[in-house]
């Protein structure tokens, strides 16, 4: 599948949560949605960011917060089945306990 802007646009859409099952809206705000607001997993589908070219498609746990000075906070996703790594941004919307619930050291 070859990436064009068109493409990631058509893809911009709601969907249900592999991981909790809770019913995400599309995000309307210029951005694409890729996790749940609320648990913060992810589904691996993308190779490039919108493609959906990726076989695995499992689910992507978030596993940490990283900062960038030009995006802000972002989540880091590891996939369940390939290990593949991701970094999203935050969303407005995302359940900021469970972002600090990813930030406490797990000793």
């Amino acid at each position: 599948m070859s990436y064009s802007p068109t493409t990631r646009q058509q893809e911009n859409t709601g969907f249900d949560c592999v991981h909790c099952g809770q019913t995400i809206p599309r995000h309307s705000a210029g951005s694409y949605r890729n996790h749940c607001p609320r648990c913060l997993w992810s589904r691996h589908v993308d190779v490039i960011p919108g493609d959906r070219a990726a076989d695995c498609e499992a689910e992507m746990e978030p596993v940490g917060v990283d900062y960038s000075g030009k995006k802000g906070y972002i989540l880091l996703h590891r996939c369940t089945a390939c290990g593949a790594q991701d970094r999203n941004r935050l969303a407005p919307d995302d359940d900021m306990d469970a972002v600090i619930a990813l930030q406490r050291p797990s000793f």
